[in-house]
């Protein structure tokens, strides 16, 4: 495999992720047809008219959880929130978040997707009233917010999906939202929304109905895939050749003036500053379920998806020391050809 020269990168200090690379400055507002102004623009207008001081009640207070807490208090509104961990949490029990809360409530769910998630649902909808609102936030599938939404909507509680990117970097730099719902509970929680969005006109959308947030989400999630897949993919090309001696700084200098240039790939330079050839981790990589609902949704739909499907399999592949498949195909190649074979180590 190709090394590094062993001299230091360029950069002393780490990469941070920051808004606006690789993509154009906006140019002067102009209206649309028919007089009226462009929907980035009426946003704006919107949000300085609603940002009245908001209470929300938070369910989940692990790192995004958490965070979210700490970036809503500090645009002013009131968040009380709930953690199976007393360490983290303001109040005992979810009857004394609902409890504290004034009506019309708003409850916003950061739980595991699935059973947790559910859990909590049916807890909610024994606790909350007619008016009341909850957001699910967390990774659920988009079919389950549709089950989720007629449960809440036979008591006159609102629901809404909120499929939420930023990770650990979201307290800093904010967090992109994808929702889906009815409009008019959606417009109710704008004040929260924009407390947790990036700064600028980017980073919230009001996808469309119930699931269309966290099917807009699981479809970002996707595209993650393949990215990672491709940077992986090269590097692992850049690093077996003998003419590239150094690919982190390759990497590095990829992250200015080129059209691959992303979060993602700043993120990669952090990772071979901390390790430059990836020799304290093992090649295997999970994958948390959004890949494979975007691959069965492809096959629902007839689209197809060939990068995002492979990087999902590509991770499957990982988790294999020695491929069953392959052990096929050695004897195969065996039987019609006579093409050696390598005996299993003990």
């Amino acid at each position: 495999m190709g090394r590094g020269t062993g001299q230091g990168p360029r950069q002393a200090r780490r990469t941070r992720p920051h808004r606006g690379r690789g993509r154009a400055r906006p140019g002067p507002v102009h209206p649309r047809p028919g007089g009226r102004v462009p929907l980035a623009q009426e946003r704006l207008e919107r949000s300085e008219a609603d940002m009245t001081a908001m209470q929300l009640g938070l369910i989940g207070l692990g790192k995004m959880g958490g965070n979210m807490r700490e970036r809503i208090r500090r645009a002013g509104h009131t968040v009380i929130g709930y953690d199976r961990n007393p360490e983290l949490s303001d109040v005992k029990d979810l009857a004394e978040l609902v409890e504290k809360l004034d009506a019309p409530r708003t409850v916003w769910v950061m739980v595991p997707a699935g059973r947790a998630t559910q859990s909590v649902i049916d807890e909610l909808a024994e606790l909350l009233s007619e008016g009341d609102t909850v957001v699910d936030g967390g990774n659920s599938r988009w079919t389950d917010d549709e089950k989720h939404a007629a449960q809440l909507g036979v008591k006159g509680i609102g629901f809404v999906d909120a499929g939420v990117s930023g990770g650990v970097w979201g307290l800093e730099n904010g967090y992109a939202l994808m929702v889906g719902g009815d409009k008019e509970h959606v417009r109710r929680l704008e004040p929260v929304f924009e407390a947790l969005k990036p700064e600028g006109p980017y980073g919230y959308v009001h996808a469309g109905r119930v699931g269309a947030g966290h099917f807009s989400k699981m479809v970002h999630n996707g595209i993650e895939y393949a990215m990672m897949q491709a940077y992986a993919e090269g590097w692992e090309l850049l690093e077996k050749v003998k003419s590239v001696d150094n690919v982190r700084e390759v990497f590095r200098s990829w992250q200015e003036g080129t059209v691959i240039r992303s979060w993602l790939l700043d993120l990669a330079v952090n990772a071979l500053d901390d390790d430059e050839h990836l020799e304290k981790l093992r090649g295997y990589a999970e994958d948390s379920g959004e890949g494979r609902w975007t691959v069965e949704a492809a096959i629902d739909n007839a689209v197809p998806l060939p990068a995002i499907t492979a990087s999902l399999f590509a991770r499957f592949a990982s988790r294999q020391e020695d491929s069953p498949q392959m052990k096929m195909v050695a004897a195969l190649r065996n039987q019609f050809g006579g093409h050696a074979v390598e005996s299993a180590k003990d």
